[in-house]
């Protein structure tokens, strides 16, 4: 019988049935990321293919509102005024209050750059390197959880003392290795499991965004 979760949880499983074996998982996901963001953290996401438009996708819901309105800070929309009555009070009243979350496969001119100069296999650990801090999260997606860059990109978020979140497949692959939470989708063919992990990611979102606003 299925535990009393969160209510985002208990209604996703109620959605999804077959994610239910990932349920320990995803709630120590969502702990470990708002634990993150309490403590003033950034979260720093990677993936390839269909993975990269989901690392982008999850960085667009957590960087402005995605279901609940997310209001502008009372003090700093005064700062705004003052400074500019006109358009501070444009600001105010239009800026949303968000989750850091830097989406790593964005930067193109960097990716290539570095890729074409060092390895390609190394472009998000560089990025990790110089983004990342002690505590930040690092969330890396892999369908496989086999993917060499996003492997690389782990390795220098432990080193950094970073904690790394991973989304896989039903086997985890090596990417599990290197993950304070990995949650295992229980498919193994690619578009099946980025057909679950979209729920999963929007139930995480949802649950972030019940926490602070």
């Amino acid at each position: 019988m299925m535990k009393n979760y969160h209510p985002i949880f208990n209604e996703l499983f109620e959605r999804y049935p077959e994610l239910a074996p990932c349920a320990g998982d995803l709630v120590l996901a969502g702990e470990l990321l708002e634990k993150g963001i309490r403590e003033g953290k950034k979260i720093l996401l990677c993936g390839n293919g269909g993975s990269a438009a989901d690392a982008d996708h999850i960085s667009g819901e957590l960087v402005k509102s995605f279901c609940r309105p997310r209001p502008l800070a009372a003090a700093l929309g005064e700062k705004l005024r003052a400074l500019d009555r006109e358009k501070g009070e444009t600001l105010a009243r239009s800026l949303q209050g968000g989750i850091p979350a830097i989406n790593l496969t964005g930067h193109i001119a960097l990716s290539t750059a570095f890729g074409n100069d060092v390895d390609p296999y190394q472009v998000f650990a560089q990025q990790t390197l110089v983004y990342g801090a002690e505590g930040d999260i690092l969330w890396g997606i892999s369908t496989s959880g086999n993917a060499k860059n996003i492997y690389y990109a782990a390795l220098v978020a432990q080193a950094k003392g970073m904690r790394v979140l991973g989304m896989t497949g039903k086997d985890g692959g090596v990417l599990k290795q290197r993950c304070d939470v990995c949650i295992k989708v229980p498919r193994t063919k690619t578009y099946e499991v980025q057909e679950l992990h979209l729920p999963v990611y929007h139930a995480l979102c949802l649950y972030l965004e019940a926490c602070f606003w």
